[in-house]
Formats: C-alpha cells, sequence, structure tokens
C-alpha cells in the first residue's frame, strides 16, 4: 500500500475583521504569540485572542480609509531558532496582500513572539510601519548573532512593553530600539508602567496609541503629539516615554 505524502504546510490570512471595504488602500497584519520552540500547529482560537480585539478596533478606525485588516494564521506554534517560522508567514502575508491588492501599505502589528516577528519582517517592500507589542527577544548572548535592525531603516517602528512583564523582558526591548534607533530615527518605544504581559491594565490607552500610529503611519492622519515625542525624542528619553493614563481621550493637539 502505497504511503501518502505528508501534506505541507502552509500560512493563511484570516477573513478580514469586519467589512471588508470595496477599494484596499492599506493593510494590517495581526500576527498572535506563540511558543520558542514547537513544530505543531497553533490553536487558532487561543493564538489569535491576544490580536483580535485590537484588529477589530483598527478595522473600524480604517474601513473608510480603506484599510483592510487579517489576523495571520502560522504554520507552526513556535518561532523555531533559526527558521524563525513566524517571520517567513509575515512576509509570506505581505506578499499576499500586494497579490490580493496591488501595491498597498502594510504594517505589521505583533504580540509577543508576533512581535519579533514583526520586526524581523518588516523590510519586506510592501511594508512602512511596524508595531511590536510587549516582543519576544532572546537574551544577550556573545556567541549568537544580536537581533537584526537593518531591515527596520526606512520603516516607523513603535514598541510597546509593560514594565511589569514576566513573560518577556521590557528590557531587552529597550536595548533592541537602542540599537535600531543609531540606523533609524523613526524608532520609538512606551512604556506601560505596572502592567504585564497581556498589557491588560491600560488596554484602551494601548489600543488608542496603536490607532494612532497605524493610522498615522498608513494614511497619514496627524500623529498625537505623545507619539511625535517620543520620535523626535533623542534616546533614552523616546524609548522609554510614558504612556499616560487616560491617552485617547485627546489625542490630538
Amino acid at each position: 500500500m502505497a504511503h501518502q505524502a505528508t501534506p505541507v504546510r502552509r500560512a493563511r490570512l484570516g477573513r478580514a475583521l469586519g467589512p471588508e471595504p470595496t477599494t484596499v488602500s492599506g493593510a494590517v497584519l495581526l500576527l498572535p504569540g506563540g511558543d520558542e520552540v514547537s513544530a505543531r500547529r497553533p490553536f487558532a482560537l487561543l493564538a489569535t485572542a491576544s490580536v483580535l480585539g485590537l484588529g477589530r478596533r483598527l478595522a473600524r478606525a480604517g474601513h473608510g480609509e480603506g484599510l483592510v485588516t487579517h489576523v495571520v494564521h502560522y504554520r507552526y506554534r513556535g518561532w523555531n531558532g533559526s527558521e524563525a517560522h513566524p517571520a517567513q508567514d509575515a512576509a509570506w502575508a505581505a506578499d499576499e496582500v500586494v497579490r490580493r491588492h496591488g501595491d498597498v501599505p502594510v504594517c505589521l502589528v505583533g504580540m509577543g513572539m508576533g512581535g519579533r516577528a514583526a520586526l524581523h519582517a518588516a523590510g519586506h517592500p510592501a511594508v512602512n510601519s511596524a508595531l511590536a507589542l510587549s516582543p519576544w527577544l532572546p537574551e544577550d548572548d556573545v556567541a549568537a548573532s544580536p537581533e537584526p535592525v537593518k531591515q527596520l531603516v526606512g520603516r516607523r517602528v513603535l514598541i510597546v512593553h509593560g514594565t511589569n512583564d514576566e513573560r518577556t523582558d521590557p528590557e531587552l526591548s529597550f536595548r533592541l530600539a537602542a540599537r535600531a534607533k543609531k540606523a533609524n530615527r523613526d524608532i520609538c518605544r512606551f512604556e506601560v508602567h505596572a502592567d504585564g504581559h497581556g498589557l491588560h491594565q491600560y488596554r484602551s490607552e494601548v489600543h488608542a496609541l496603536a490607532e494612532d500610529f497605524v493610522m498615522g503611519t498608513l494614511f497619514g492622519r496627524p500623529l498625537s503629539r505623545p507619539v511625535e515625542d517620543a520620535l523626535a525624542a533623542p534616546p533614552p528619553l523616546g524609548l522609554r516615554m510614558p504612556l499616560a493614563a487616560g491617552f485617547g481621550r485627546s489625542l490630538r493637539r
């Protein structure tokens, strides 16, 4: 009896969140978290839960501008060392957006491991911005190559991290941002004081900050004053910008 070939796993885009605009003029790709090492398939509902709320908010905010928002469903649950499977899947998803919608700008929005994937895949030609929430980054290791930052040149980058995150070290995202800032001034980082990995305590402020950044980078809306100040400030000020309680109630100057 002939053995059946093992099917090749493929990444895929989830259905567009909210009504898909008639004409697409920008895209957000949501990159969920995952595990450091795992060859298993992600659990769809668990994997996407961390990004769905934000994704729905962005879809509503950008619908009139022609924004389409998709969750990227990975092939594997793990990052898996040098394979960096989620980063590969993010780049594939950007290719898929171009195939479906043409030359539209893409913002990568990732949580945890997905934040690392967003930063890695930001060099894709269609990507103009990346937002990393509580990104999981490897510990500094003199025997390993440092996290790449050259791919961030020419992109706007926002990192958001809770100071009480016990799952992904906020100091590592600060160090990465400091290295990246030397090559790209369009990077900033906000700290959410006393919040943890899921950024639940200040969810509304984090989502408002994300909306401000995404709508500004994709569609040219004026950025809020705190984001402009963070981008303009020299390190470390612009990389340790506190996210004020109530951010979003009065975003504009």
